[in-house]
């Protein structure tokens, strides 16, 4: 059989794009709205989805009154709170949710996640962020973010940890027999008595371990210390190049970092972000991509551009040029993907605002069969596993590719017509990891 795609759907908010709520026929209220969002996710389900991918913001970005009314990117529901009511919606898509390694302690990212791994039946996918968004430390009591290399090198230890308490008890360590009255056997728990520089966890984890073993490794860094970061830890990346070419790069460079750490690099699964607008030709998808580009407000793009940048750039002169722009703590890859863009195309800033509030990443905008092309071109190119699928409005969008580029990818032999397995782990064909602290 040839190599097949995965797919996974990003879902926070339900589009990323700051027009989708106001295209005629969208969902105004899809944030914020169960009903919907139940909705959308037995849509997927149907369609034989890899995951569902809840990422999060730890606060409403910092931006004046008329950006925020703009936009509903800002806000959504709490990840955990929704995925658990979704595991009991569904039956074999993975639940997969971000938790900050920056503003969260690891023992309770460990537990939530063994809890939801536990309520799903094992479909849980942990997206590992250092958090870029520097607003959210004034939601924790700082004044300021921790720099970039800090966040990574505290991630790391942040991962050994959850992982290290996800391994708390054996897989047999629950007897329950009742008849001898024994519960567990205690000499299958581990207590980790982790001390490390920034963390000293005892342990151990208060409930039994994970049915995946651990919930799968989700990790997004395209700096040099976030693709390290995915290489030693990561088992499914949410990657973020644009072309062909830099994803190729991309995904031989974490996949060869893997290897000289130890890894199977088959283990770990690229799936670019990708913003798909579908039409019945592809003038009209075009069509539909220009409609909605036009719903983004100035407001709204700029101050998403700003963020992008990590540096306020609402003063420059909206018809000039982008100017040089400073390092700072913002997310390295979004940084770099925008100052690249506006150089690329001699973009102004007014132009690269509605790129920001627009989504400017990687598109495919066609029809089924041309979108389905691109995908195993990527794929047969060694630039993907697969592919983290961006919706441009629900629930239309959603539906135009689980109705039509899902049953081109079928009829391809590309893409699944049944679930194989029941976790998320066989899903994406990753292995179940040992307990390191049992045989």
């Amino acid at each position: 059989m040839a190599k097949q795609l995965h797919l996974g759907a990003f879902m926070r908010p339900v589009s990323i794009h700051t027009g989708a709520w106001r295209y005629p026929g969208a969902l105004p209220d899809a944030n914020f709205s169960l009903a919907a969002i139940q909705r959308f996710i037995r849509s997927l389900e149907a369609a034989k989805f890899d995951y569902f991918f809840m990422a999060d913001h730890l606060g409403v970005l910092n931006l004046p009154r008329q950006a925020l009314m703009r936009s509903h990117t800002v806000t959504s529901f709490e990840p955990f709170t929704l995925l658990s009511a979704l595991a009991g919606v569904t039956e074999r898509i993975g639940l997969v949710a971000t938790a900050s390694t920056t503003y969260d302690e690891p023992f309770h990212v460990a537990r939530r996640f063994a809890s939801l791994d536990h309520i799903s039946g094992g479909r849980t996918g942990w997206n590992v962020v250092t958090t870029s968004n520097p607003d959210s430390s004034r939601n924790f009591g700082l004044e300021t973010q921790p720099d970039h290399a800090a966040r990574y090198h505290r991630a790391r230890e942040f991962h050994d940890v959850v992982t290290g308490l996800w391994d708390s008890f054996a897989d047999d360590a629950f007897v329950m027999d009742a008849a001898k009255g024994i519960y567990f056997d205690p000499d299958r728990m581990h207590a980790l008595n982790h001390k490390g520089e920034h963390f000293s966890v005892t342990g151990p984890l208060n409930i039994a371990r994970p049915v995946q073993g651990w919930p799968v490794i989700f990790q997004a860094g395209a700096s040099d210390p976030g693709r390290q970061l995915a290489a030693e830890t990561a088992e499914a990346v949410f990657a973020a190049e644009s072309t062909l070419e830099g994803s190729k790069a991309y995904y031989d460079d974490v996949k060869g970092r893997a290897a000289t750490v130890g890894r199977n690099p088959d283990h770990i699964k690229i799936m670019p972000a990708v913003f798909l607008v579908v039409g019945d030709t592809v003038e009209e998808a075009h069509a539909k991509r220009a409609k909605l580009d036009s719903l983004v407000h100035y407001d709204s793009g700029i101050h998403s551009l700003s963020g992008m940048l990590g540096h306020d750039v609402s003063g420059f002169d909206p018809d000039g040029p982008l100017p040089d722009i400073p390092e700072s703590n913002a997310s390295k890859s979004s940084r770099r993907f925008m100052i690249e863009l506006a150089r690329a195309e001699n973009l102004t800033i007014r132009q690269l605002a509605a790129k920001a509030g627009s989504y400017g990443g990687l598109a495919f905008v066609g029809t089924a069969k041309t979108i389905a092309d691109e995908m195993q071109h990527w794929l047969e190119q060694g630039a993907c596993d697969g592919f983290t699928t961006m919706f441009p409005y629900l629930p239309e969008g959603l539906e135009d590719f689980t109705g039509k580029v899902v049953p081109e990818l079928q009829a391809r032999g590309l893409f699944r017509t049944e679930y194989e397995g029941e976790t998320l782990r066989d899903h994406l064909g990753l292995p179940r990891p040992d307990n390191r602290f049992f045989a």
